[in-house]
């Protein structure tokens, strides 16, 4: 297998238990999760050697983070320990027509003020494979979207694939600081991963799709797909196509382009939905390990697409699935039969 190189921020979840409202809740569950640290756990259980990059306080909230990466086999060795804060994100799961809701608590965590002494990049990168990121870094602080530029910079030196999740959070920035920067860090992107809303406000590429009323049309993604590689070089252009029925229903498929060719998955009803929180990083991982390990990339799309599917049903922000279940589910098994 290959090895992996993930850097981001991972934060403490609190949610109320089951469906309740944060205005019902006498306690909290606590998890943990992020962007970068859901796609290492996703590709530490296909087997990979995953490596997540960050910085976390000393305390004993900072250490729980770590632990909750070893638990899943993620390598913590350049996770770098100061700092004064954990982020933390409240997540209130939706149901019907109420949807989930997050509110974050995150200003000034350790990463975001990281400095680029803190990190190595030169000595990470080295005999990596691929090394991903999101848009959600760069978004916490300019320290932290320097930071993301000189591991991009480090990998390239070093022949490692990057791929990127678009990931555009409206709480963290405006569409004019997330293009000013992220425009100029696409020129160290191979595979490029984003949804409708991503692609128009991080990089200004709008697709004609009506996503709010649940219609995500193929077709009007392969013109943008065409303008994106050309503009930025991607090797591969990928996006997940949601069609939101309510917080508990959703249809998803996806598509991807590789400069030549087109191939749009099979679509998933997904009823009723566990957990929605971390299906775009389920995706992303399960996309970076179908590129790295299947034939071809309508392969590597159906395993993607298969495993974020099954994420749904999981609670909590990491995908814990194997390579086998979603190779089952990919090959049509979606029966749901107690296996004894």
């Amino acid at each position: 297998m290959s090895k992996i190189i993930t850097f981001g921020e991972i934060m403490l979840r609190l949610s109320p238990a089951g469906n309740k409202r944060f205005l019902q809740a006498d306690t909290f569950e606590m998890l943990f999760g992020g962007g970068e640290a859901n796609v290492a756990v996703s590709c530490a259980n296909y087997g990979h050697e995953v490596v997540f990059v960050t910085k976390l306080p000393k305390h004993e909230i900072g250490q729980a983070a770590v632990n909750s990466l070893r638990k899943y086999g993620v390598k913590t060795d350049f996770i770098v320990r100061g700092g004064d804060r954990t982020g933390i994100y409240y997540c209130e799961t939706g149901a019907a027509m109420r949807p989930s809701k997050v509110i974050y608590d995150r200003a000034n965590s350790a990463i975001a003020e990281a400095n680029p002494a803190d990190f190595d990049f030169d000595e990470i990168m080295k005999n990596a494979d691929w090394f991903h990121w999101t848009g959600i870094t760069p978004a916490l602080s300019d320290k932290a979207a320097e930071l993301v530029k000189l591991a991009c910079k480090a990998a390239k030196k070093h022949s490692v694939t990057v791929s990127v999740d678009l990931n555009f959070r409206k709480k963290l920035w405006t569409k004019e600081k997330a293009q000013s920067i992220m425009r100029p860090l696409m020129q160290y992107v191979d595979v490029c991963i984003g949804n409708e809303e991503d692609a128009e406000l991080c990089l200004g590429f709008k697709p004609d799709a009506d996503v709010a009323a649940g219609h995500t049309d193929a077709e009007g993604y392969k013109e943008i797909f065409k303008q994106m590689a050309a503009e930025f070089g991607f090797k591969y252009v990928v996006s997940t196509l949601r069609e939101s029925f309510s917080a508990s229903h959703n249809g998803w498929k996806a598509m991807i382009y590789n400069g030549a060719e087109f191939y749009t998955s099979k679509r998933y009803d997904i009823e009723p939905i566990i957990d929605r929180v971390g299906g775009g990083d389920s995706f992303a991982g399960g996309i970076i390990h179908g590129l790295l390990t299947k034939a071809t990339q309508d392969e590597a799309l159906e395993f993607a697409v298969a495993a974020s599917a099954l994420k749904h049903t999981v609670n909590g922000d990491f995908n814990l699935v194997s390579e086998e279940e979603v190779e089952a589910l990919a090959g049509g098994d979606s029966s749901g039969r107690v296996q004894r």
